[in-house]
């Protein structure tokens, strides 16, 4: 599968959110997990797709380490926040992938910390690839 196959499936996920938010987490091209937001609907302001991936996969795996995540690729319809990147430092993941870029969301009017994840990951103590822009046209049609 290609990155745009992954970031197919994670703006389907997207969809069954309360906000335009997917992201699925691959290994060796196969998808290990799959998420979406529901951060209303659990009332829960750190249930951001990326989080509630992240969350997924620890508990299913009972582990929890600095580097639990070395050798998977995140895949999501949006640039993580600072909270989601920051997320991803922790839990030693090898790339994020996004969509549309949080300032391309600004843009949009959609409420945003303007502050990049490559900008957190950078601050941070592992070296995660960032690739951008994946289908970013089909991301950025969720919040329209």
């Amino acid at each position: 599968m290609t990155a745009e196959d992954y970031m197919k499936i994670a703006l389907e996920e997207a969809k069954k959110g309360d906000m335009p938010y997917g992201a699925v987490l691959v290994k060796e091209n196969k998808i290990v997990v799959q998420g979406y937001n529901t951060a209303q609907r659990d009332n829960d302001v750190t249930a951001h797709a990326e989080i509630n991936v992240l969350r997924q996969f620890t508990l299913e795996n009972k582990s929890y380490s600095l580097d639990v995540l070395k050798g998977y690729t995140l895949y999501t319809t949006c640039e993580p926040c600072p909270m989601c990147a920051a997320a991803c430092v922790w839990a030693g993941l090898s790339e994020i992938v996004f969509g549309a870029s949080t300032q391309q969301l600004i843009q949009l009017g959609s409420p945003q910390i303007d502050l990049s994840c490559e900008a957190v990951v950078k601050k941070g103590f592992q070296d995660i690839k960032i690739t951008q822009g994946i289908l970013a046209e089909d991301c950025l049609a969720l919040f329209k």
